[in-house]
């Protein structure tokens, strides 16, 4: 009986696809849980021991983005809900007043996300590509330093940056935010793009420089399109660093630049913790990350393995 090298066996497919299905469900498990606590009352997500199925309220959106006051019989029959989610708030005793702060704050994480990443792609690309393309003196102790600014934990380095932040003017501010996050993702940009450019052979920027292109000509029709893998693979990385990025939003901001993570833990309902809201908060900023990544995952795949299989 011969056994193929390549090929795996019926029993180590079945195997792998039990092992691989197994660990989806622990990992998504906890998202089914925020998600479902997003849609349950407030009852309903403390409840013990813990209910499976609850019915469906949008009380946690409604208290994400509205801010409320109790009140009391006749001031809710002097002002009757006008809309459904008036509706919902009635139902709790309370009346809205006004907007809350997630948008604003949801939007910072925007701005703050997708601006650094852009920062952190553009210049680790011409960065790698220097490096990838170019005799430059010490090369290889420049990328260290590069890489070991990586290794460094960002919160070892907070304080000295809170100082220079707020002599600088930079604290609270959507530049500051940007600035600080390219800093960090540059050396993972830098490293990563380094390797897809290196991989794409140097014939092809010479035949184009042959043909009459200048370098910047090039490095645009002909590097960039074939390091598109590897910009969109980087670009995720980045992303979700910035996105979910924690310790120095809550150090450096406060108001006008804070994102959302600072914020959504914040949420307090009237009489405590608002765990439906939180859960809101939560499930609506995952939507970005997870749609950006769904709309590149084919480069992003494609990345993973590029370079893995050389001729």
């Amino acid at each position: 009986m011969s056994f193929s090298v390549t090929e795996p066996s019926p029993v180590q497919k079945w195997i792998a696809g039990t092992l691989v299905v197994v660990y989806a469900l622990i990992t998504i498990l906890p998202l089914v849980w925020i998600i479902s606590t997003s849609f349950k009352s407030q009852n309903d997500a403390i409840a013990y021991p813990p209910e499976l199925v609850s019915p469906v309220t949008l009380e946690g959106y409604v208290n994400l983005f509205s801010t409320r006051t109790r009140a009391s019989a006749e001031d809710l029959a002097a002002n009757p809900p006008e809309t459904w989610y008036d509706e919902i708030a009635a139902e709790r005793g309370t009346i809205i007043v006004g907007p809350s702060r997630f948008g604003e704050r949801f939007l910072n994480s925007v701005i703050i996300g997708f601006g650094s990443t852009f920062l952190s792609v553009f210049l680790g690309t011409l960065a790698a590509y220097a490096f990838s393309r170019y005799k430059i003196p010490l090369k290889d102790d420049l990328l260290f330093f590069i890489l070991s600014t990586r290794m460094m934990p960002p919160i070892a380095v907070a304080i000295p940056i809170f100082l220079m932040f707020r002599g600088l003017g930079l604290s609270d501010t959507h530049a500051g935010m940007i600035l600080l996050y390219t800093a960090v993702n540059l050396s993972l940009s830098v490293w990563l793009l380094k390797g897809f450019i290196d991989e794409i052979p140097r014939e092809y920027e010479e035949a184009a420089l042959i043909d009459g292109y200048t370098r910047l000509q090039a490095f645009i029709k002909v590097v960039l399109p074939q390091a598109a893998t590897g910009i969109a693979s980087t670009a995720i990385f980045c992303l979700i660093f910035a996105w979910n990025e924690y310790a120095f939003a809550v150090l450096l901001t406060s108001g006008n630049a804070q994102t959302a993570p600072p914020f959504i833990p914040t949420i307090i309902g009237v009489g405590g913790q608002d765990w439906p809201a939180v859960a809101a908060g939560a499930t609506i900023f995952l939507v970005p990350v997870m749609v950006f990544t769904i709309l590149l995952r084919k480069h992003l795949l494609r990345g993973i393995t590029f370079g893995a299989v050389r001729k």
